[in-house]
């Protein structure tokens, strides 16, 4: 009976196929856990679009124009976009603000003098770093005289550098600063990121609601159509508030990748450079190296 098993013999299979079955248990728990990371790991970035548009507005609160009688274009790509209904300036006057939004810094202006004290810095902008990773920047300044002018006013075309930042930097060429009137009509010949400042009149500084509305349905409608389906997005956002609801401005995205939505999330000037400067992987510009990106929006 010397060939009868044991009862050490006959459990040895067992431990082995039950260790081999706690073993791969093991590695699906593993691989699903993967899949799960992996998966947030991807909804926590953002796209990489072929052109991205912002064009800043001038002091009015969010209420005075989402929902406005007087803004029904901009409402409309709110209604359709990504509506961010807790954006928010971050200072007054105007001219620290679009420091802000450029650089992640006000670069130590509190007012709209021109040029800026301490002026012209070499500080990182969003202009240079786009530059710096081989993608284009421009910016498409409503009345400037001239591409490349730094000149602080033109009130022929009611046009004001306080609100064009990119003239006070030695590492954005000014050659990169257009005229309103050589923004493109073929839209794949826009720079991968750009700006679009309107007139004192047009941005709703001094003229209404509607007049900036009904500018920026003209102006830009056609381009916020074709980024719907040409990888490329459109922001619209504002400089400030009017001083009288805590600084809430609106902030839309619109085009490409957008998940339409409401977003009650509280963003300000350094999310918005945070989220360009991630899409197209550049280096981080002041404040906005901590700032959080805007994640949520995309599809």
């Amino acid at each position: 009976m010397s060939g009868a098993p044991t009862a050490a013999t006959r459990t040895g299979p067992l431990r082995r196929r039950a260790a081999l079955a706690a073993t791969a248990l093991a590695a699906a728990a593993g691989l699903a856990a993967t899949a799960l990371s992996g998966g947030a790991a991807k909804a926590a970035t953002v796209p990489t679009p072929d052109h991205t548009l912002v064009v800043v507005f001038e002091n009015h609160s969010y209420s005075q124009v989402v929902g406005s009688s007087s803004a029904p274009y901009i409402t409309s790509l709110a209604n359709t976009g990504a509506n961010l209904t807790q954006s928010y300036a971050l200072t007054h006057p105007s001219q620290p603000n679009y420091f802000d939004l450029f650089s992640g810094s006000t670069q130590g202006t509190t007012d709209d003098t021109c040029p800026p004290p301490g002026s012209p810095y070499s500080t990182a902008n969003l202009g240079a770093e786009v530059r710096a990773v081989g993608k284009s920047w421009g910016s498409y300044n409503e009345g400037l005289p001239s591409q490349g002018s730094t000149t602080c006013s033109n009130s022929a075309g009611k046009y004001a550098r306080k609100h064009n930042p990119w003239f006070s930097f030695t590492n954005v060429p000014t050659s990169t600063g257009y005229t309103f009137a050589q923004f493109p009509t073929d839209y794949t010949t826009l720079p991968t990121v750009s700006f679009v400042v309107p007139n004192l009149c047009d941005d709703m500084h001094d003229c209404s609601v509607s007049t900036g509305d009904s500018w920026l349905k003209s102006k830009i409608g056609g381009y916020a159509q074709w980024a719907t389906t040409h990888n490329s997005v459109l922001i619209v956002t504002f400089d400030e508030d009017n001083g009288s609801a805590g600084n809430r401005i609106a902030t839309i995205f619109y085009g490409a990748h957008v998940k339409q939505g409401a977003y009650s999330t509280h963003y300000n000037h350094f999310n918005v450079l945070r989220t360009i400067e991630d899409m197209y992987g550049t280096t981080h510009a002041g404040a906005a190296g901590t700032a959080t990106p805007i994640t949520e929006i995309w599809q």
